[in-house]
């Protein structure tokens, strides 16, 4: 449906979006994700039309758009900040995009009654916006991004603006009608939750550059590099070096002189430096009067160095040997440990994840 073929951003001297080549899927919901001043939004606003390539092209349904005005792009838009016009009522403002296609005043009313119950908010027609809520707000707009049956939907950190219960809701409202509208979606977001539970696929950004495209669950279990792991959830970062290599399992000298098991999934060799990878929550923490190792698995022991108690989950420092520190997240599914508290370990090699080291 868009297609990216080497598209590159200049303004002036500052390249906000490198030489770049991305393809989105028909009826599929994509994220651009990254830190602020990556090129996300930079990327978002070519395929609007409010930015002009400095070099390569944009196509949507095979045809170049890079020439194309903005009115003619046939494109819904849903903004942080909602972009409603204050003085307008409920009605002109879904039915805002309508004037401009020449359609009957009678399929007006009922595209914008359609649009209204889509969202869940049917009968607010006569109602200015600020008699609604900021997610009520949030609704209207993307009932005015609808309307126009548009080819590609463009939503630039539409959530942000809300408090996180909301937030939570939205996405869920997003994603159904997504899914329900089968409309492509780009979907411009730094929050890794929102690109995580809602995307069919993720496109990673760094300093205009793309870092790594792919499935939420690739993108997360099997990052390319120190950024994406970092940028996307609670990561422990081990270095070492590959002595060993069995089948389908890589042994690892780590930096306490411990050798760690970690799935083969690369092309490595003995004598290589490596970045162990593993995500906070992949580790299992037992008291140590309790705990039988379980052949196959890593396992070590460690003192409890500090912790943030967070209700359904508890976030542990935990000290090693060495000096060395490890950050776990745990369910509560029995008791709290104590700072000081002597615990060990275990993680299996299946969530250990591999890269060259930078």
């Amino acid at each position: 449906m868009v297609q990216f073929k080497s598209i590159l951003k200049r303004f002036g001297d500052v390249v906000a979006v490198e030489k770049m080549d991305f393809d989105i899927e028909e009826g599929s919901l994509v994220t651009l994700l990254g830190p602020s001043g990556c090129g996300k939004t930079t990327l978002l606003r070519m395929v609007a039309g409010l930015e002009t390539p400095t070099e390569g092209d944009i196509f949507i349904k095979g045809v170049r758009i890079n020439d194309t005005p903005i009115h003619k792009r046939n494109l819904g838009m849903i903004f942080q900040n909602y972009a409603l016009f204050p003085h307008k009522n409920i009605f002109d403002n879904v039915a805002f995009g309508l004037k401009y296609r020449k359609v009957s005043h009678a399929e007006v009313k009922k595209k914008v009654s359609q649009a209204l119950e889509m969202v869940r908010l049917p009968g607010v027609e006569n109602r200015m916006p600020s008699q609604l809520s900021g997610g009520q707000q949030q609704r209207i707009a993307m009932a005015r991004a609808i309307v126009i049956e548009p080819d590609v939907l463009l939503m630039d950190e539409p959530l942000s603006a809300l408090d996180e219960n909301l937030r939570e809701e939205m996405r869920r409202e997003v994603d159904n009608l997504q899914r329900m509208l089968g409309v492509t979606t780009i979907f411009v977001t730094h929050d890794q939750r929102e690109a995580l539970s809602m995307s069919d696929k993720i496109l990673v950004m760094k300093d205009g550059r793309k870092q790594q495209e792919g499935t939420p669950e690739a993108v997360y279990n099997e990052p390319v590099n120190h950024f994406v792991a970092d940028f996307l959830g609670h990561s422990n970062f081990i270095s070492g070096e590959v002595v060993d290599i069995e089948n389908d399992h890589v042994n690892v000298r780590i930096e306490t002189g411990d050798i760690l098991i970690a799935e083969n999934k690369g092309n490595f060799s003995k004598g290589d430096r490596v970045e162990m990878i593993v995500r906070a929550q992949r580790f299992d923490a037992f008291p140590k009067a309790d705990f039988k190792p379980v052949k196959g698995l890593n396992h070590f022991e460690g003192r409890i160095k500090d912790l943030s108690y967070m209700g359904g989950e508890v976030s542990y420092f935990i000290e090693l040997a060495a000096g060395r520190e490890i950050h776990i997240i745990s369910m509560m599914r029995t008791r709290l440990y104590k700072i000081g508290e002597v615990v060990s370990v275990q993680v299996s090699p299946h969530h250990c994840h591999l890269i060259a080291r930078e």
